[in-house]
């Protein structure tokens, strides 16, 4: 008796299994019924967890993912090829942003430039009426501040406040509030006794330490007390690779003569500038250190080959991108062995394009040194050296010799068709992204 309840059990327990197969069959060929009906039917040969075919049969599934809470094949919210993953919160702001702006707006984004220059006038240590019915006019991306606009940590605390609300007000973005604080002998906060913060040094004392943990508290140091005052950008580090004995530009202020220790001490020192909330700007793409000339005062040239940028000083900018950098700065530096010319790399598509963007991958937001530098000033105007910036890929015009004329020279390149509108978008999108991000992260 026992054996044949065993063997009744056994049945029974096959017999249920063979129903809910069954309704298993049954309500797979209605969903597959319903799904062929509707817009999202996954394309032949495509299977949940496996990928989205394309028309030519390959596989996106490593582009492709699913978003949380979606579900599988035939499902609403599922991702295809003609339906990619959203975008962030902060990407579509940035949209939404950049589609409502006038063209003047968008062109004044790509400027970062001093007070001095928004205004007109000779020394500015506030932003009163006068910065803000400037900044109504020329919506700048950025201002720079220099020692002369910092006097103490309060005037420099209401200053930037007053700026960064001007620009909420106005466009309800944050405007970039840079400083070149890189510490040691390029500091215009640590040098001055009045903020009473300690000068973390040069960087080139850090790397001859060796200690990455070192740079990485620099980051730290500065970019606490710019944050406090009201700072949300660093013109730092400096990713040269010092390879010329004779150069005394980048001398003190790089971390050395060995690419690969420059690579780590400069995310290093990026990561500690991130964590208290200060955005770097890389630089001098793509590369100063084995220059013997100075660009604030003529041309500097670097002769090396394009594979010997990429043995060396193209190593510290790579480990950069990687890092996540949001801006790269490139420099007034000729390299005629790589673009077969004399033209600045800053004004160089070659440099810029084919150099950053593509073989370093590289999206972010690339801004050109100080265009009011000899290396740029002694040969072309100020409406001349925008252009051609914009036009080799720049994002982000730093402190032009005449701003003013360099954002009607950039205008006016639009206007006539030099300049399309789609390459002014594309810069903008990518400043306002960055943007966005500053006031919605992830």
């Amino acid at each position: 008796m026992k054996n044949r309840r065993v063997k009744t059990r056994g049945v029974t327990v096959w017999i249920c299994l063979a129903v809910l197969l069954a309704v298993d069959i049954v309500l797979g060929i209605r969903l597959m019924g319903r799904n062929g009906q509707g817009e999202n039917t996954e394309p032949p040969g495509g299977s949940a967890g496996g990928g989205i075919s394309s028309p030519d049969g390959s596989t996106g599934s490593g582009e492709i993912t699913k978003m949380p809470g979606a579900g599988g094949s035939g499902s609403p919210e599922a991702p295809s090829a003609t339906n990619p993953p959203p975008e962030s919160s902060a990407d579509r702001r940035a949209a939404e942003l950049l589609s409502a702006m006038t063209l003047e707006q968008k062109v004044a984004q790509m400027f970062m430039v001093t007070p001095e220059a928004l205004t007109g006038c000779t020394r500015v240590t506030a932003a009163g009426e006068t910065t803000k019915q400037s900044f109504t006019q020329y919506p700048v991306g950025g201002m720079i501040y220099m020692a002369g606009n910092l006097t103490d940590p309060e005037q420099t605390r209401s200053m930037l406040d007053n700026m960064e609300a001007y620009s909420m007000e106005l466009l309800g973005i944050p405007v970039f509030l840079g400083v070149d604080e890189e510490g040691g002998t390029v500091a215009r906060i640590a040098k001055n006794e009045a903020f009473g913060v300690e000068n973390v040094g040069d960087m080139s004392k850090i790397g001859a330490s060796g200690d990455i943990q070192k740079a990485h508290q620099a980051g730290s140091t500065i970019g606490a007390y710019l944050a406090d005052l009201g700072f949300n950008l660093d013109f730092a580090p400096v990713a040269d690779v010092w390879s010329n004995e004779k150069n005394t530009v980048v001398k003190y202020r790089s971390f050395g003569s060995d690419a690969a220790l420059v690579q780590d001490m400069v995310k290093a020192q990026i990561a500690g500038l991130s964590e208290q909330g200060i955005l770097s700007v890389v630089k001098h793409f793509p590369g100063h250190g084995s220059t013997a000339g100075d660009s604030h005062k003529g041309a500097a040239v670097v002769e090396k080959t394009l594979q010997e940028l990429r043995e060396c000083d193209l190593v510290p900018f790579a480990g950069a991108i990687g890092a996540g950098v949001p801006f790269v700065m490139v420099g007034h530096l000729s390299l005629p062995q790589v673009s077969g010319d004399d033209v600045p790399a800053v004004l160089s598509e070659k440099i810029i394009q084919e150099i950053l963007r593509e073989e370093l991958g590289f999206e972010g937001i690339v801004i050109t040194d100080a265009l009011d530098m000899g290396a740029v000033t002694d040969y072309y105007s100020p409406q001349e050296a925008a252009v051609m910036a914009v036009t080799a890929g720049a994002d982000m015009l730093l402190m032009p010799e005449d701003f003013a004329a360099a954002y009607e020279g950039v205008l006016g390149a639009v206007r006539d068709g030099r300049l399309t509108q789609e390459r002014i978008d594309a810069s903008v999108l990518r400043i306002l992204k960055v943007k966005t991000g500053m006031v919605m992260p992830e």
